[in-house]
């Protein structure tokens, strides 16, 4: 039993990695999302000069894409370079790893969800049936009418 205070607090803690965290970056998965990164930030580039091109020869809807294309490309390498630093806080046990968390979200009963955690419980109440109020009663009413007035729609246009 004197073991398993330290042995507890070992298995909380995050593996230690077996060499430098910035490994990854050279995977082969992701030198392929490197290249496509690189390949997509050169290509809105020519858009917006393509664009641009078009533009000086009269098209004026042209000028909106000229400067829409290399907004787009920023937008990819802030897009990129917060994907490789929430990457490098996961490899360092800074942030929560999301299969693991999506893993533990497939473990709950169904309808429940992380962000519906609250009981009546933990509200004040002794329990969902015990002192049930009258207008949160008839306020679930109306939500199960509601959900259930809308359980097939857009079945016939193929959303669901």
């Amino acid at each position: 039993m004197e073991n398993a205070g330290p042995a507890h607090a070992a298995a909380t803690e995050a593996p230690a990695p077996d060499g430098p965290v910035w490994r990854f970056l050279i995977q082969p998965r992701w030198l392929g999302w490197h290249l496509l990164m690189v390949v997509s930030f050169w290509g809105m580039l020519w858009l917006g000069d393509w664009q641009f091109h078009r533009a000086l020869a009269g098209n004026a809807l042209s000028w909106a894409y000229t400067f829409e294309w290399p907004l787009f490309s920023g937008f990819a390498v802030v897009f990129w370079a917060k994907t490789i630093r929430d990457e490098f806080r996961i490899r360092r046990g800074q942030m929560p790893d999301p299969r693991e968390v999506a893993a533990e979200a497939e473990r709950l009963p169904a309808g429940v969800t992380g962000s519906m955690q609250v009981s009546s419980v933990q509200a004040g109440a002794g329990s969902p049936d015990e002192g049930e109020d009258e207008e949160l009663s008839a306020y679930n009413a109306y939500l199960a009418r509601l959900n259930a007035e809308v359980k097939g729609h857009g079945r016939r246009h193929g959303l669901r």
